[in-house]
């Protein structure tokens, strides 16, 4: 199953899944704002990597 994704796809997969446990952790210690700035980028990571897949796609047409 997971022979389809890239090298990018994993690393930004893997880092929005990495940002979304830190926001947890800022939430639950107390600093909310922080949590919710940083809960913000997971959305921004994955719309990259659908921007970049798009991009490799229109290229390989």
């Amino acid at each position: 199953m997971f022979k389809k994704f890239t090298l990018t796809d994993k690393l930004l997969f893997v880092s929005a899944i990495l940002s979304l446990v830190y926001s947890e952790i800022l939430f639950f210690s107390g600093n909310p704002n922080q949590a919710i700035f940083i809960g913000l980028w997971v959305p921004s990571i994955l719309a990259f990597g659908i921007y970049l897949k798009l991009i490799n796609n229109n290229k390989n047409d």
